[in-house]
């Protein structure tokens, strides 16, 4: 079973995300990754290649970065038959949390995880997932957050990755990463 995509399946993919160009601000091109989303063929490709690459990892669970990561993260983990981590926004997780502050271009955010989202499996390994990494401080912090709770981040996983930014490199100091798309 092939790794890498084909460039069948690579086109297939790039051509059903949708830039938006000045959304949310001048400037901007926004990737929507709600076409992609809708397309069962590219969501499959996308759902199969990322099962085949991860297989043989010996994940032990799934941590989705909020909001976009959830809908990749758990259709991954139910694939792979591990459990899924929410990563969320600050105050919106009910128990005790860790957190993780993050630089934003203009002052700070914040994200938690439960203190024992990986209690079942000590030491777990985990697979961090989003949409798209762009500057990489949200999943700086989110990899940060995994290893505060005695877990390993193994990887993180990206549908789209925006190599122009150094987001992947500064993550990379931190975890491996992997982009199925990269745009230079």
């Amino acid at each position: 079973m092939a790794l890498t995509l084909t460039d069948q399946e690579r086109t297939l993919l790039q051509n059903a995300i949708r830039s938006i160009p000045d959304y949310p601000k001048k400037g901007i091109i926004f990737k929507d990754i709600t076409t992609l989303l809708g397309n069962g063929e590219a969501f499959g490709v996308l759902m199969g290649h990322l099962h085949r690459r991860y297989a043989s990892y010996g994940i032990d669970y799934v941590a989705g970065i909020d909001a976009r990561g959830f809908i990749f993260g758990a259709a991954l983990a139910q694939m792979l038959g591990v459990g899924f981590v929410p990563i969320r926004k600050k105050g919106k997780l009910p128990f005790t949390t860790y957190n993780e502050k993050y630089a934003l271009e203009y002052g700070t955010d914040e994200i938690e995880i439960h203190i024992d989202a990986f209690s079942a499996h000590p030491h777990a390994k985990v697979l961090l997932m989003d949409d798209l990494i762009a500057t990489g401080g949200t999943a700086k912090a989110a990899a940060t957050l995994i290893n505060k709770t005695g877990a390993q981040c193994v990887e993180a996983c990206f549908l789209m990755g925006l190599g122009f930014l150094d987001g992947m490199k500064t993550l990379g100091q931190i975890t491996p990463v992997y982009a199925v798309i990269e745009e230079q």
